[in-house]
């Protein structure tokens, strides 16, 4: 499967766009760093990013709601698909326990630059990450909606 080389119509939804926005500006937030060139189309510079970008909300079994191409190719599956998913099964069963004390690292320190582990795909292959960074997402009233990794 191949990505299409738009974001799917319903990342263009309004409420999708200002949420997916956030990845951006909360990594710039963050890292001090534009995580993508250019503030005119940021959906469509996240979408065609070279490496993955993925986020997920905070609820009590988050739920991917962004995953650009990169993203889509790794974990076998289409944009439909993945906002679907919850994050948790992104990872092999018996390693969960150590993504979520990552996670509550995110949490804390509002960002890590060494995230490394063994991801799922949809279709059930493994596959290695290394050197990611996963950031805390925060809304402009500061409260913390969501978290999202890059393998850039």
């Amino acid at each position: 499967m191949t990505p299409a080389e738009e974001p799917p119509p319903f990342y263009r939804s309004p409420a999708a766009e200002r949420r997916i926005a956030l990845i951006a500006q909360s990594y710039r937030r963050l890292l001090g760093r534009d995580l993508v060139p250019g503030p005119d189309d940021v959906l469509a510079a996240l979408w065609r990013a070279p490496f993955a970008i993925l986020a997920h909300g905070t609820e009590a079994d988050p739920v991917f709601f962004f995953g650009n191409r990169a993203a889509l190719r790794a974990f076998e599956c289409d944009a439909d698909t993945f906002v679907q998913m919850p994050s948790r099964l992104s990872a092999e069963a018996p390693l969960r326990e150590q993504r979520q004390a990552l996670l509550d690292r995110v949490t804390q320190d509002g960002f890590i630059t060494d995230y490394a582990g063994i991801r799922i795909s949809a279709k059930g292959r493994r596959f290695r990450t290394s050197g990611a960074t996963v950031w805390n997402l925060m809304d402009s009233t500061g409260a913390r909606i969501a978290q999202a990794p890059c393998s850039a």
